[in-house]
């Protein structure tokens, strides 16, 4: 039974730019929210222009965080603007910024005790670099520097290279992640308590963690990780090797697998080497074990090895470039890659939402909107009338 969508009729202000927000509220809009982007008039959100590349002047980096939503363009300096936003708030379930400052968010009319007397049952989720309170609190916040402070550049990339970032903004994902589950359990708590509340998330600490088993070790060991590139610090063999013609990827993390591998490469002679007795024998020469892998597979192409090694029962795949693993069939299956009619850009694709319900489905109502292209009509749906819109447009609000 389809049961409209998970957050219909919920509304959500998008007032983010950049990554983080922005996928946020996006995530938010395909599970049903209507959610309303407020812009700066004349620049709008400062990933609009990011790039190359652009697709007929629109920026394909905008584009992949920003459908499902609606664009007003709202200027917060201005008296009426601050209006407009307050009767917006008066109106909305959530409101999610990345305003850093708090002398910036209470100048615009746009900090937590103002809004929350407008509206008490509002969920305010404030992102920011390092959160709200704390030495660091008023610095400025990027993902490049959170990769930085998490550890997790330390341990990135091949021993003895230096530090190296992950090549997507992977702080700023997992904030945006963090903000929605937090997000949804504050709706869920507004059921029983009838109130709205503050979040607080920061790129710096949903980075950390990231940390998981690394820090786990760390606790309890005292020592620092090392990098260990492709391998796995805990088991082995697992990891990239090559083939004769490219890469692939084998996961035989148990003494089964371990022994089904030795018998379909035909190397039995692995399994009795006292080196690789053990999964902790195999981790402690996983170097010289990839090495011997590594010359009994480049003798074949990766198609072979992978059809050899999944008809043995061990997990393996090749390893795709990006235009191979957005056409893999298991995502076509699922339907993943989402095309969609854009008024500037024409025919656009983005990946889609994940997640998968039976009664309550992901839908992609609206394309990335242009600057400003729903103003009138959030205006007038707000109660503003035709005189009282060209006024707004007069004093520079919109």
């Amino acid at each position: 039974m389809n049961r409209g969508t998970a957050l219909q009729g919920i509304t959500v202000l998008d007032v983010t730019q950049a990554m983080a927000g922005p996928f946020c509220c996006m995530t938010l809009g395909d599970l049903g929210a209507e959610v309303i982007k407020v812009e700066r008039p004349g620049e709008g959100d400062q990933a609009r222009t990011w790039g190359p590349p652009f697709q007929n002047g629109e920026s394909s980096y905008f584009m992949s965080v920003n459908r499902n939503k609606q664009s007003i363009a709202l200027n917060l300096k201005t008296a009426g603007g601050r209006a407009v936003m307050h009767r917006l708030v008066a109106r909305a379930d959530v409101l999610v910024t990345n305003l850093p400052r708090r002398s910036q968010r209470e100048a615009n009319g746009m900090d937590w005790p103002t809004l929350q007397e407008l509206n008490p049952r509002l969920i305010y989720c404030l992102i920011s670099g390092y959160g709200a309170s704390g030495p660091y609190a008023e610095r400025p916040g990027y993902d490049l520097i959170a990769q930085g402070l998490s550890g997790l550049m330390s341990i990135t990339g091949e021993p003895g290279t230096p530090p190296m970032r992950f090549p997507l903004p992977i702080a700023d994902i997992v904030t945006g992640l963090y903000s929605v589950i937090a997000i949804e359990a504050a709706l869920l708590a507004r059921e029983r308590t009838g109130g709205g509340q503050y979040l607080d998330l920061s790129l710096q600490a949903s980075q950390v963690t990231w940390l998981t088993n690394v820090s786990a070790a760390y606790f309890a060991t005292g020592q620092l990780p090392e990098k260990v590139g492709n391998s796995h610090p805990n088991i082995a063999p697992y990891g990239v090797y090559q083939a004769r013609d490219g890469y692939l990827i084998i996961c035989a993390g148990t003494h089964k697998l371990w022994h089904l591998l030795c018998c379909a490469l035909q190397a039995e002679w692995l399994e009795s080497d006292g080196r690789f007795t053990t999964n902790a024998d195999r981790t402690r020469n996983k170097v010289e074990l990839a090495g011997l892998l590594n010359e009994i597979l480049v003798q074949q192409d990766v198609a072979h090895w992978v059809a050899l090694l999944q008809e043995a029962g061990i997990p393996c795949e090749p390893i795709l470039n990006v235009a191979q693993a957005l056409d893999h069939p298991q995502l076509v299956h699922r339907g993943t890659i989402v095309e969609q009619e854009h008024s500037a850009a024409g025919t656009i694709h983005s990946v889609g939402n994940p997640i998968l319900f039976s009664d309550t489905p992901v839908r992609y109502r609206l394309p990335p909107p242009s600057l400003g292209e729903h103003t009138e009509q959030v205006l007038a749906a707000l109660g503003y009338d035709e005189g009282e819109i060209a006024q707004l447009r007069e004093e520079g609000a919109i």
